[in-house]
């Protein structure tokens, strides 16, 4: 069922301070109306009731909120001919909640004369079921407000161009942890490495002696050639089977030379054969995190911030 014929609606719930507000604002202003801590009895009613595509933010804020029942209420929902309903799951390390509430010098809404952190762990606990069932996993832990709002615009963007398959492609580094919403995996630590080259450590793969000195590596381009064919099989068969959003994850040790550059090789040849393509580096946007991370104690001492950080 296509974009055309399919009245879209996407419900996005998550852990406070994770980023919940920057989703709803970003499909707002794709055309979504947004409607945001909406009672859960109230969820049929609107669902079916209005004929525009809906973005709705429903979690545990909400005085009759329980996991269960919003599960059913989306099986029922989802169960009905013409609608296409989607779950978005917010969350972010307890340690980077932790700094965020710091700055915005919030209280936590299952904590309001508690500490933060006991909130945050009722939060996770209380939302778990619906982690299980989403359909996008969003960890914004490392992830800017730019590339954040770049992700949902590809994904649930309306019209015509939300039925043509985009692709996103992400460098990491595999001791920092797999990228969550990742598809499809694939491992560059076997090519020759930057790091041990004391003129190319401080570069990236952005650089070309970076590129240069990973190309000399007599399996790069086999690897490449095989790497693309296997895609040009997969993602019409993708398409057919009405997914709209490929994540492909390139990883290696540090996150900054070779998944980098097998990304950048890996990107044009997929734009020539007309696929619309995303180009993320994890490592390379990541906003570096406080060492040690922060305790409870520290944030009851933080001083206050001159401005609140914006939520991401």
């Amino acid at each position: 069922m296509n974009g055309a014929t399919c009245r879209r609606i996407v419900l996005v719930t998550g852990l406070s301070g994770a980023g919940k507000s920057s989703v709803l604002r970003t499909l707002e202003d794709l055309g979504y109306q947004a409607i945001d801590n909406l009672p859960l009895a109230l969820l049929p009613g609107v669902a079916t009731s209005e004929r525009c595509a809906l973005a709705m933010g429903i979690d545990a804020r909400a005085p009759d909120f329980d996991a269960a029942g919003l599960i059913e209420r989306l099986a029922g929902l989802r169960a009905q001919p013409g609608m296409q309903l989607e779950l978005i799951y917010a969350t972010a390390r307890r340690e980077v909640l932790l700094r965020r509430y710091t700055q915005t010098r919030r209280r936590h809404p299952l904590a309001p004369e508690g500490r933060v952190v006991d909130g945050i762990a009722a939060e996770a606990s209380l939302l778990d079921p619906l982690r299980r069932e989403a359909d996008l996993l969003v960890d914004t832990s490392e992830l800017p407000l730019p590339a954040l709002r770049a992700l949902i615009e590809a994904r649930y963007r309306l019209g015509d161009a939300a039925s043509t398959l985009t692709v996103s492609l992400i460098s990491f580094a595999f001791p920092a942890g797999l990228p969550c919403e990742a598809d499809l995996v694939f491992d560059a630590r076997f090519l020759r490495n930057p790091h041990y080259r004391a003129d190319l450590r401080p570069l990236t793969g952005l650089d070309p002696a970076v590129g240069r000195f990973i190309e000399a590596d007599a399996d790069f381009q086999p690897f490449l050639a095989r790497l693309t064919d296997m895609l040009r099989l997969l993602l019409p068969r993708f398409v057919q089977e009405g997914k709209r959003y490929l994540t492909i994850a390139i990883g290696c040790t540090g996150g900054r030379h070779r998944s980098v550059h097998v990304v950048e090789s890996l990107a044009p040849s997929l734009m020539q054969a007309g696929w619309r393509v995303m180009r993320t580096h994890r490592e390379l946007t990541a906003q570096p995190a406080p060492a040690p991370g922060p305790t409870e104690n520290d944030i009851m001492a933080a001083p206050r911030l001159a401005a609140p950080a914006p939520e991401v």
